[in-house]
């Protein structure tokens, strides 16, 4: 078929599907649930190849400033116009990934968080010239991107990154973390859990807990880590499994895209056998 839109075989980046003739199963109405149940904290907890971190791509690319409005046309949020006029492109946006924070041990683990901290903390580097900051925010931002971050600093990182952009914008920010469980799986494994444990209660407890910069945070998941564990003194912290009936639809497929996509692609007969 000429001009057929392509599979989207493992891309996860919303913009490079919507802007490169990729087919996209239109997941957009998760934005409007999102803000209707507005937790503070948001978990979803979903197996793999789910669609979690192109969920979480589509947030950012909604929710951050500067976001190209585009990107949403004929999608089903493009029809609710009033949200669009409140929500779209109002927000500073952190993002995260754990996913790759696959190691041997603490120390490596260690430094692969580091450096997932200095990448998205790079990304806000005009906050180096702000005249909003003062010249010791300056000197806190400056320690967020350097490789050889201490514990203390890790541990208050995520949080520093959302007072300082909320003194440069003075709006709110909206926190993203993907896959947060990996770190855990990985440290469980490799027999260093109680240090990961620590680690991620402290930078996620310090972030999620009694932030006055923070607007909501949603994390995705594979597992559903004990609240005690980590995320010890959240209040207003929902979590959706995969048993839930509410956000059964924004993630995976239903059996009406499946038949949409297969009819697209000429083979509605394979119907029985993709199911």
């Amino acid at each position: 078929m000429e001009n057929q839109l392509i599979l989207p075989v493992g891309i996860e980046n919303f913009k490079e599907i919507r802007k490169d003739g990729y087919y996209y199963v239109d997941k957009t109405a998760l934005i409007e649930q999102v803000l209707e149940k507005r937790s503070k904290v948001t978990l979803f907890t979903r197996p793999r190849r789910f669609g979690k971190s192109l969920n979480m791509s589509m947030l950012q690319y909604f929710f951050e400033m500067g976001t190209d409005s585009a990107l949403f046309d004929d999608l089903h949020i493009s029809k609710n116009v009033e949200l669009c006029e409140l929500y779209m492109g109002k927000y500073p946006v952190i993002s995260i990934s754990l996913k790759g924070v696959d190691a041997a041990n603490y120390d490596e683990a260690y430094r692969l968080m580091v450096q997932i901290i200095n990448d998205e903390a790079e990304r806000f580097q005009f906050l180096l010239d702000s005249e909003k900051l003062t010249q010791i925010d300056k000197m806190r931002y400056e320690t967020l991107i350097d490789m050889e971050m201490q514990p203390a600093v890790l541990a208050m990182s995520l949080k520093k990154l959302t007072t300082l952009l909320e003194k440069h914008y003075g709006q709110k920010v909206v926190v993203l973390i993907d896959e947060y469980d990996v770190p855990l799986a990985k440290a469980y494994e490799n027999n260093f859990y109680d240090k990961m444990v620590l680690l991620l209660r402290n930078l996620f407890g310090n972030v999620l807990k009694t932030n006055a910069s923070l607007a909501f945070a949603v994390l995705t998941g594979c597992l559903r880590i004990a609240k005690e564990s980590i995320f010890t003194g959240l209040n207003n912290f929902t979590v959706y499994s995969i048993t839930d009936d509410e956000f059964d639809e924004t993630f995976g497929f239903t059996s009406e895209e499946v038949q949409e996509m297969l009819s697209y692609y000429g083979l509605s007969s394979h119907f029985e056998e993709v199911k």
